[in-house]
């Protein structure tokens, strides 16, 4: 896949996330292999009104690299001068959310909201593109519901505007997460364009990225939910890709291991009290299948400083270690989350 500078064989992608895709999170899929991140997606009207929480969103570090920005809004001014601003940090590329179906996006006509009018979203698109001088993608669903799908008519408008590439969530805004997305959408629209396509929605595990890549031939891989419980995901699916196989077990030791490290990296760039709090979210991503795993996630809940996570992290490494015959039935479960 090439965008811009960008040139990749079947790349995987860490997707734009809210509240998940920070740079402590970032860093560390981009150490498990990921191969493009993105940044949370970052509200345009707080861009230019320089609220400084916005704008830190935007902060990329060269380890991360290549990363993108992804931007929404409503307001075509709004959208060209906050991609102005993100130019200014040197992102790989811009990339313009039309995708995100959540109620207080849609409902100022942003996000998935842009699918009610595609001739808006062609000029907003068109907008940005000439504003920049880095390359700029899109990421959209299939249409607004089941009735209105119109995710051929975006394709090709989207290239014809000059973005470099489209990143398209199998799924409609009216159907959120639930439900299959249907991949079945993604060769019909590589027939049509000669961008990029990238692959988006329901790729949990290693399996997904190669049935993805394989059923649909798309371009590159972006994943989202599946990497919060299993970051490792990027590795696996390399591995999968590279060998037939891939290695499974990840051992509660290395799930501590990388928790604390993700931790410290959280603390690093938001400071203490704040990275513990914020990290809390992650807790049950890397407890998921732990022994007990509800009542020690309580647990560090209430710790406010990084000392006091790891010291009661250690302290649960060392009952494992030490009464390994007692979980003896319960392997798949503590060793296999």
């Amino acid at each position: 896949m090439k965008i811009g500078k960008i040139n990749i064989d079947k790349p995987l992608l860490l997707a734009p996330m809210e509240d998940v895709t920070d740079a402590s999170f970032r860093l560390i899929c981009k150490r498990l292999g990921a191969d493009i991140v993105y940044t949370e997606f970052v509200n345009s009207e707080g861009l230019i009104r320089k609220s400084e929480k916005t704008h830190k969103k935007l902060r990329l570090l060269d380890e991360e690299r290549p990363a993108g920005i992804q931007i929404y809004g409503a307001n075509i001014d709004s959208m060209v001068e906050a991609a102005r601003i993100a130019e200014q940090e040197n992102p790989d590329l811009i990339d313009i959310n039309c995708g995100c179906w959540v109620k207080n996006v849609v409902g100022h006509g942003a996000g998935a909201g842009l699918l009610k009018d595609i001739p808006y979203m062609e000029k907003m698109i068109t907008a940005v593109v000439k504003a920049v001088q880095i390359p700029v993608t899109v990421k959209t669903r299939l249409g607004w519901d089941l009735e209105s799908i119109k995710i051929f008519d975006v394709a090709k408008m989207v290239e014809q505007v000059g973005a470099k590439a489209i990143t398209i969530h199998c799924r409609t805004r009216s159907q959120g997460h639930k439900g299959d997305p249907d991949w079945n959408w993604i060769p019909r629209v590589k027939e049509m364009v000669n961008i990029p396509v990238i692959l988006n929605g329901g790729v949990l595990g290693p399996e997904d990225a190669e049935r993805a890549f394989n059923e649909t031939d798309c371009d590159a891989v972006m994943i989202a939910r599946g990497a919060i419980a299993n970051p490792w995901i990027f590795a696996q699916t390399k591995q999968l890709l590279l060998t037939g196989k891939y290695d499974d077990e990840v051992s509660i030791y290395q799930r501590i291991d990388l928790m604390v490290e993700h931790l410290r990296l959280s603390c690093e760039s938001k400071g203490e009290r704040r990275g513990v709090l914020e990290f809390r979210k992650y807790y049950s991503g890397y407890l998921k299948g732990f022994y007990n795993s509800a009542k020690l996630r309580s647990e560090l809940m209430s710790f406010l400083t990084i000392k006091d996570v790891v010291e009661h992290l250690e302290a649960f490494r060392s009952i494992i270690q030490q009464n390994y015959d007692q979980f003896d039935q319960n392997k798949q479960q503590v060793l296999n989350p």
